[in-house]
This record gives C-alpha cells, sequence and structure tokens, in this order.
C-alpha cells in the first residue's frame, strides 16, 4: 500500500508573498468576519477562500457556507493566475524557522484513512475536534478539492534519521525556490520532482505512523469530504509545545462565585505567587490571581473539564469553554482565564487522545505557500 504517501500531481508554488492577512492569525469567527470587511481582504486572499461566507458580499446576501462557495473559488481562481505557478508530480521541502523554533518537513498528499497492517490507522489524531468545524471545512475541500493549508505531522518514530535524510536532501538541491522573510521568521521551499531522491523520501514517511501535531480538524474534514491531505510531515529538529489556555464566557456567574464553586468542588485554591506547572493551574478571576491544583491523572485540560467545569459546574465543558493562546487578548466576555503549562511531548508521542486546542506546536507551517490539487 505505497499510495498513502504521495507526491502532489498537480500543485502550485507561491511566486513571492502569500497575498492578504495572515489566515493563521484569526481563530474566532467574529475576528474572522472584521478582518474580511477590511478593505481588500476579500478579494483574493486565503482568507476569503477558506471563508467565504464571512465575506461582506455574503453576508450581505445572507449566503450560507455552499452559497458562497463561487466567492472561494473566485478567490482561489484569482490568487492562482496571480501569485502562484503550477508545478507537477513533486513534494516540497519545506524549512520555517523563528522564535517558535525550526521545522524542516516535506509537503506532500496522505491519505487520512489508511490502515496498515495489522489495523492500526496510519495517521493518528492527538485530539478531539468540534463536529461542526469538521463539518464545515469538509464542505469547503470537497467543493474546492484545493488544500490551501497543511496538516503538520510527526513522525511516531524513527524523527531523528528523517530529519537527517531531508538536511542532505536540502544540501544537494541547493538554493530554494522560494525564500520568505519577515517578522514571523524565514521559510524556505524547495521542489523534488519524480525519481530515486524522491522515493527515498517518501519511504521514509512510509515506515512509521504519523500523528497529528496540528491539523486535527482539517484530517478530520479530509477524511469526512473523502479527499487527501495536504500534509507537512516533520519532527523538527526544533519543533516546541507552547501553551493553550483557556477561557470560561456564559458560565452566568461573576469571578468570586466562580471561586466558590471550585473551593465548594473540593479544589485546592491559593494566591498564586508564579506560572502555571503540571498539575497546577493559574487562574485569573476578577482582580484575584490564584492556583488551583488539580489532582488525578490525566493532563491539565483534561483536568479542568472535569473538574473545574463538570464536578463544580456541572456544564458541558464545550459551552462554557474556549482556547486562548499566548499572545492573544481574552474575550471582551471572558468570567475567567486559566493559565494552563503545556502538555509534554511525551504524552503526545504515547498516541493518547487529548481534548480540543490542547497542543500549540511552533513553529507551524505557513499557509498557502503550496497548494494542492486532491482531485
Amino acid at each position: 500500500m505505497n499510495d498513502h504517501v504521495r507526491a502532489l500531481g498537480t500543485g502550485w508554488l507561491v511566486r513571492g508573498t502569500v497575498p492578504g492577512p495572515d489566515v493563521d492569525e484569526f481563530g474566532e469567527p467574529d475576528q474572522i468576519t472584521r478582518e474580511l470587511a477590511r478593505p481588500g481582504a476579500a478579494d483574493g486572499t486565503l482568507l476569503a477562500v477558506q471563508h467565504p461566507h464571512r465575506t461582506p458580499t455574503a453576508i450581505a446576501e445572507n449566503r450560507g457556507l455552499l452559497d458562497a462557495v463561487p466567492i472561494a473559488e473566485a478567490a482561489l481562481g484569482h490568487l492562482r493566475a496571480q501569485h502562484y505557478r503550477r508545478v507537477h508530480d513533486v513534494v516540497a521541502l519545506s524549512w520555517g524557522d523563528g522564535p517558535g523554533g525550526e521545522a524542516l518537513g516535506v509537503q506532500c498528499v496522505v491519505d487520512p484513512t489508511a490502515v496498515l497492517p495489522g489495523g492500526l490507522t496510519f495517521v493518528r489524531h492527538t485530539e478531539d475536534v468540534y463536529p461542526e468545524v469538521v463539518a464545515e471545512r469538509a464542505a469547503m475541500q470537497a467543493a474546492l478539492r484545493c488544500a490551501t493549508s497543511a496538516a503538520m505531522l510527526v513522525p511516531a518514530d524513527g524523527g531523528a534519521a528523517f530529519t537527517a535524510l531531508l538536511k542532505g536532501v536540502v544540501a544537494e538541491l541547493g538554493e530554494p525556490e522560494v525564500s520568505i522573510v519577515d517578522k514571523h521568521g524565514r521559510d524556505r521551499i524547495w521542489l523534488l520532482g519524480k525519481g530515486d531522491l524522491q522515493d527515498t523520501v517518501l519511504t521514509a514517511i512510509r515506515r512509521h505512523p504519523l500523528l497529528v501535531a496540528d491539523g486535527n480538524h482539517r484530517v478530520a474534514a479530509a477524511t469526512l469530504a473523502g479527499n487527501g491531505l495536504l500534509a507537512l510531515v516533520t519532527d523538527g529538529p526544533d519543533l516546541r509545545i507552547g501553551p493553550i489556555n483557556r477561557v470560561f464566557v456564559h458560565t452566568s456567574l461573576a469571578p468570586g462565585e466562580l471561586v466558590e464553586r471550585w473551593r465548594a468542588a473540593g479544589l485546592d485554591i491559593q494566591p498564586a505567587n508564579g506560572s502555571p506547572a503540571p498539575g497546577t493551574v493559574v487562574v485569573l478571576a476578577g482582580l484575584d490571581r490564584l492556583a488551583i491544583r488539580l489532582p488525578g491523572p490525566g493532563i491539565d485540560h483534561q483536568k479542568v473539564e472535569q473538574l473545574m467545569v463538570e464536578r463544580a459546574l456541572g456544564r458541558d465543558p464545550a459551552e462554557v469553554l474556549r482556547p486562548l493562546y499566548v499572545g492573544q487578548q481574552p474575550r471582551p466576555d471572558a468570567d475567567a482565564v486559566v493559565l494552563i503549562a503545556p502538555v509534554p511531548l511525551d504524552h503526545v508521542l504515547s498516541g493518547r487522545r487529548m481534548p480540543r486546542k490542547a497542543t500549540y506546536f511552533t513553529p507551524k507551517p505557513r499557509s498557502g505557500l503550496v497548494l494542492a490539487d486532491l482531485r
């Protein structure tokens, strides 16, 4: 079964910088809507391709997602004609480095439904997903049949040897086809066409199962849409896991009431003197900065859901918790903010499923450097 990892039959490589706003900087729907309302943001940009129903035109005409597909198709056609060149039968070696770490990997097409001998899946989810997000992304993938963002996958084993192989290939290829330097760092792309070297690289990827480091929703959407998956397969050499914190919203409780609910649930609450550490989260509730110890097994994100939401509030975590990335400001309607220590890498590599939005691997693959035809 060698077709579960393959080259891009048809793809597009950016000719310069990716135009428009950085799609990876926006997580909340209202943020995306506001950004698309800026002059020019909805005209031939990746943000408009990925969220056409949030463009001013779609909102004014009350278009749903599927009704807005023509907006996405027009934006994608403009992008490819003006800012990309078509390539065939290639894999793209991608090297991104910056303050968030360093990742040398291969952008290729992976079958997210592939099953290895023995019945194990080749691509393994590491986090739960939001079903509504998966359905939305799957509908767009099925309509466009073009991937504009790569999911980051890491080998479950043999990563150091894989990175060493890619460094040798890059040295042999010489100067990159694309090199971008900006405030986020540096990204370089090399193209590797048909031949023994491409076969060697693809064979190395097929050798070990892959774990999702970034893009569980993209993997699930590709599975639902029946598409291949554009993936960046990498093991570093300097991948890092940062924290993804939590915001409590829509609890109908004041910060002081939340604290009392947590104390009544038996949680040990003390004034916070430092940063979060495994087993202890730091909570910003009103003017208070509190340390809450979370006993029991599992990662802290799970224990926040189980102890601070389900046990203390009797609520569904999906109703009252939202992710908060480092550098983002809490929502104006936040009832409290929970700062959580990063998930240990060995927990991710164990393959145990985590709650949604628990890990923040960096550096993330930059969207839009490579597009892949999935037909």
